[in-house]
Parts: C-alpha cells; sequence; structure tokens
C-alpha cells in the first residue's frame, strides 16, 4: 500500500498550555523540515480542519493572511486611537 498526497499518515498530539502556547513535535517539525527559527503557517478551512505548513520568509500566501489580518485595524477609529502612540 502506497500513501497519497493528503492521506494521512499518523497522528500526533500535543497539548496548548493556559497561554495558547504548544512545542511541535519532533515528528511534525522533521515532516515540514522546520527548525528553530522558522516561520509556521496556519491554514483554517472552513470545516474546521487545520493545516500546518512551513512558510518561506516571503511566502505569497502568508503574506496574504497576514495583510487580512492587519485590515481590522485599519479604520478611521483605528487610525484616531493610534495617533498619539
Amino acid at each position: 500500500m502506497h500513501a497519497e498526497a493528503g492521506d494521512i499518515l499518523s497522528i500526533i498530539t500535543g497539548r496548548i498550555t493556559s497561554k495558547g502556547q504548544t512545542t511541535v513535535p519532533k515528528e511534525v517539525r522533521d515532516a515540514l523540515s522546520a527548525g528553530p527559527g522558522d516561520l509556521l503557517a496556519w491554514e483554517i478551512a472552513g470545516d474546521g480542519r487545520v493545516r500546518v505548513r512551513r512558510a518561506a520568509p516571503l511566502d505569497l500566501d502568508y503574506l496574504q493572511a497576514l495583510e487580512a489580518t492587519l485590515r481590522e485595524w485599519s479604520s478611521p477609529e483605528d487610525d484616531e486611537a493610534f495617533r498619539e502612540l
């Protein structure tokens, strides 16, 4: 039997701390070829599934997701609130 792209090969569990932090298990780091300082991108699907991948520093999908996240702070009210900072 051979695995197809998208097949689940293993399930690895972890625990979330009270601060919302978790350790990325070694098996996951190895599968992502991720190490210290690497950026991870979390992709959330409408059905509740989440996929994590290693993001390149100039990863277009990551930058677009970041831009969308930052848009929530781009209203005139926010400009006024942050003007004095």
